[in-house]
């Protein structure tokens, strides 16, 4: 494994926390999940207040509704992503760890696909447009993005490649080398700064798709960026160049959406539209 060279500087080691929060005999309550649970709760929260907003056109007994659903696709497509993009192999040979969340391996892609599925299935149960139910959604979820990184930390999982930075950690899964703190980064730009930009941009009127669009394009690039300095998986590696991964390889996409739908959401607001050939 590689080493980081530390230059007789003090190394920082990450904090040994044990994942297991609460043992109770043969139940055992995991740090991850809490954090999930805490993730939704911010989410329904912060929802409440949105509907309560004049205009919002949401009532706030919706909030819980869609909730569940989301929490649903976040959980299944979340998991089932993880096991179809990162390790096939590995889950074909031992189905039965696909059921180990608490173990971590979660995907954000296989998420969010889990999360419109359940989005498109609510719109259509209210006769609401589905960009209307994502603009209003996108703002409640970093808070979740977050919280499931500190959950990455506490388990020293997902950590980043070998580094001589003074912030630089030592995970005891992850050998003697000082490492990029890469899930703490990506609590600061996916939770934190998302959240900050998606809730100010939110707060104005603006077109159906906008705010879902700029969600795609900060969190894709936030990852793409993160991604540079993080440890790709062992059993995948870089996969091209010696230095993309699987994680930007999925972010691209979700970038060049994020553009074209904010392009269009902006054309519809000016009531620009493609002439008619006669």
């Amino acid at each position: 494994m590689a080493q980081a060279i530390h230059h007789n500087r003090p190394v920082m080691h990450a904090p040994d926390i044990d994942p297991v929060a609460l043992a109770l005999g043969p139940l055992k309550i995991h740090w991850y999940g809490i954090l999930y649970l805490v993730g939704f709760v911010a989410g329904w929260w912060l929802g409440v207040a949105r509907a309560r907003r004049p205009g919002s056109g949401w009532k706030s007994t919706e909030i819980g509704d869609i909730l569940f659903y989301i929490a649903l696709g976040v959980i299944i497509g979340g998991r089932l992503g993880y096991v179809l993009f990162y390790k096939p192999g590995h889950y074909l040979a031992h189905p039965l760890e696909v059921f180990a969340i608490w173990d971590g391996g979660m995907s954000f892609h296989g998420g969010l696909i889990g999360v419109i599925l359940a989005m498109v299935w609510f719109a259509r149960q209210t006769q609401r447009r589905f960009f209307a139910v994502a603009d209003f959604i996108a703002p409640l979820t970093p808070i979740g993005l977050g919280a499931g990184r500190l959950g990455n930390f506490i388990n020293q999982e997902l950590w980043g490649a070998p580094t001589d930075l003074p912030w630089g950690m030592v995970f005891r899964t992850g050998g003697n080398a000082a490492r990029h703190p890469s899930q703490l980064y990506e609590l600061a730009l996916e939770g934190i700064v998302l959240f900050a930009i998606l809730w100010l941009y939110s707060r104005r009127p603006r077109p159906v798709g906008a705010v879902s669009g700029l969600f795609l394009i900060a969190y894709g690039s936030f990852r793409f960026l993160v991604e540079l300095v993080r440890e790709p998986d062992a059993h995948l590696g870089y996969l091209a160049f010696g230095w993309v991964t699987m994680g930007q390889i999925l972010s691209l996409p979700m970038i060049l959406f994020g553009v074209g739908l904010m392009w269009h959401a902006a054309r519809t607001a000016a009531g620009v539209s493609a002439p008619r050939s006669s």
